[in-house]
């Protein structure tokens, strides 16, 4: 579409605000790069379609962010004090060290080198802040804009900050921080430990006694001794901006809404509350055609069916030695298989499979004669497999993947492996599993049910919490008074402790009115014998 005709379509859009009962909004985006910019853009293209003025700010090292695409939505680039190159290898660099080395260490070793990995994410992440919002220029201009809401990802800290800056209220999308911390401390969210796995864990809601004690342990190790971000940069950085003590989690707290990547198709019944809601699915959609040569390839399958694979769009290639694994497994199956990589072509690859440097994930999910799903366990993915009731075999790498795929384990609708220890047999067993057993078929398509049947589409329902929170001018009525009470007056220890003193001192005053009545009794009884 011509930049002219663009521009007709956003006139006219705008025009249309004036007599619609929502009306058209200014929004900010403070995004994340990579698969989170994916799902997080069809939200934005969504409220573009609907008359809003969206604005993303862009650092000029972001590399998903692409502002040459046709689009009306506008895109505000801010420089970059670090080069592409190293901002790449930021990210690529701590999926590795996820993928190849956390695993080698020792149990407490494992901890400490997460501890360090965590820091260097978060002080990345804190240069990435500094250069949007100490530049006068930009946050002048975003002062004069005027904005209706800030639309951030929790996941990249600033978003909370900007909304500081220019007095507006913001929302969060967000899939989960490690052991739900901030979900916990800034969102107020509830996460029983009794029943509610944490993460990493890869526990169930149904645990035994000794399950409970390894939640509890995770709970405990994540809420007291790993900090997923350096708070103490993060306050400092925070208070000086503003120029009054802050903490990090305090303006996250402000967040009027969390709107959260997933849905109770993947996840355990759980406590929610009115400022949180569900929108895991909001990226899915009916497959379209495949084209001529894939479709070609599929149809070469004849009644065996295709096995799709992929680790998504970070992980583009794997060692000599796990590829020609995985090429090894993959040439002993019936099916044939589609395998997104670009690596160095493995010398045990077998005439059924064929690799491509990108497939069309979402249209091979929904082909009929696609048989399962070897995936790492990105919550795109997933969700993907889910709408179209596909099982999976889940190689989990790194972040929320390891607990989505324990959940789609529970479920019954997947089997792990792990990519470091697994043997070609070991793969191959699996996929023959999901393929073979159709109870795993069966609960698939059980899930695809849950997740079709929602009163309101993901999607709708991420738009209409922005634009309600634009309507109100924030979200106050669904925020509990939790977030303003201390830690201890929301666990009530207060009041257990005056509820424990009025009874220590009502026991007390009994206790001296019993010795006074026994001291009286001998009194008496002793002036009697006198």
């Amino acid at each position: 579409m011509s930049t002219r005709w663009i521009s007709v379509l956003l006139l006219l859009l705008q025009l249309s605000c004036h007599f619609s009962a929502v009306g058209c909004g200014k929004v900010l985006v403070w995004p994340m790069d990579f698969s989170h910019w994916i799902n997080m853009k069809l939200i934005l293209d969504e409220l573009v379609q609907r008359g809003h003025e969206v604005t993303v700010l862009k650092s000029s090292v972001s590399v998903l962010l692409d502002h040459s695409e046709s689009s009306a939505i506008e895109y505000e680039t801010f420089p970059a004090s670090i080069p592409k190159d190293v901002y790449e290898k930021t990210f690529s660099n701590d999926i590795m060290k996820h993928v190849y080395e956390l695993h080698k260490y020792s149990f407490w070793n494992f901890f400490s080198k997460l501890q360090q990995m965590q820091y260097e994410v978060s002080d990345f992440f804190q240069i990435m802040c500094r250069d949007a919002v100490l530049n006068k220029k930009l946050v002048t201009k975003l002062k004069e804009s005027r904005f209706d809401v800030i639309f951030a990802d929790a996941l990249c800290p600033c978003g909370e900050l900007l909304a500081e800056l220019l007095k507006v209220p913001f929302l969060y999308t967000h899939r989960l921080f490690l052991g739900y911390k901030y979900e916990k401390y800034s969102g107020g969210l509830l996460f029983p430990p009794s029943y509610v796995p944490t993460t990493m864990s890869e526990l169930t809601d149904k645990m035994t006694f000794m399950e409970r004690v390894k939640n509890m342990l995770y709970v405990l190790y994540f809420d007291f001794w790993l900090q997923i971000y350096n708070e103490k940069k993060w306050d400092q950085f925070y208070s000086e901006v503003l120029g009054r003590p802050t903490k990090l989690t305090e303006l996250m707290g402000k967040a009027e809404m969390w709107l959260i990547r997933t849905y109770w198709d993947l996840e355990f019944p759980r406590p929610l509350l009115p400022s949180v809601d569900f929108v895991g699915g909001l990226h899915c959609r009916p497959a379209k055609p495949l084209p001529k040569e894939l479709e070609d390839f599929v149809q070469s399958s004849e009644k065996e069916g295709v096995v799709l694979f992929s680790l998504g769009s970070m992980i583009s290639n794997l060692t000599e030695e796990r590829a020609n694994v995985i090429a090894s497994a993959l040439a002993q199956l019936p099916q044939k298989v589609l395998w997104r990589y670009n690596g160095k072509k493995p010398g045990t690859l077998g005439p059924n499979t064929q690799l491509l440097p990108w497939i069309p994930q979402n249209d091979l999910l929904g082909h009929p004669k696609t048989r399962a799903f070897i995936t790492h366990g990105g919550t795109n993915g997933i969700y993907e497999a889910i709408h179209h009731g596909v099982p999976l075999v889940g190689i989990p790498l790194f972040g929320d993947q390891f607990d989505n795929i324990a959940q789609m384990k529970a479920k019954g609708a997947a089997v792990k492996v792990n990519l470091i220890t697994m043997s070609s047999a070991d793969l191959l067993s699996a996929v023959k599993i999901v393929i073979n057993d159709p109870s795993y078929k069966e609960n698939a398509m059980r899930l695809s049910r849950i997740h079709h049947d929602q009163p309101m589409k993901p999607l709708d329902r991420a738009v209409f919490w922005i634009e309600h929170v634009m309507r109100h001018k924030g979200a106050k009525h669904l925020r509990v008074a939790a977030h303003d009470l201390t830690w201890y007056q929301y666990r009530s220890l207060d009041v257990i402790a005056f509820l424990l003193a009025c009874v220590a001192t009502a026991a007390l005053i009994i206790i001296k009115c019993c010795l006074f009545c026994y001291w009286m009794l001998v009194k008496t009884v002793k002036s009697k014998r006198e």
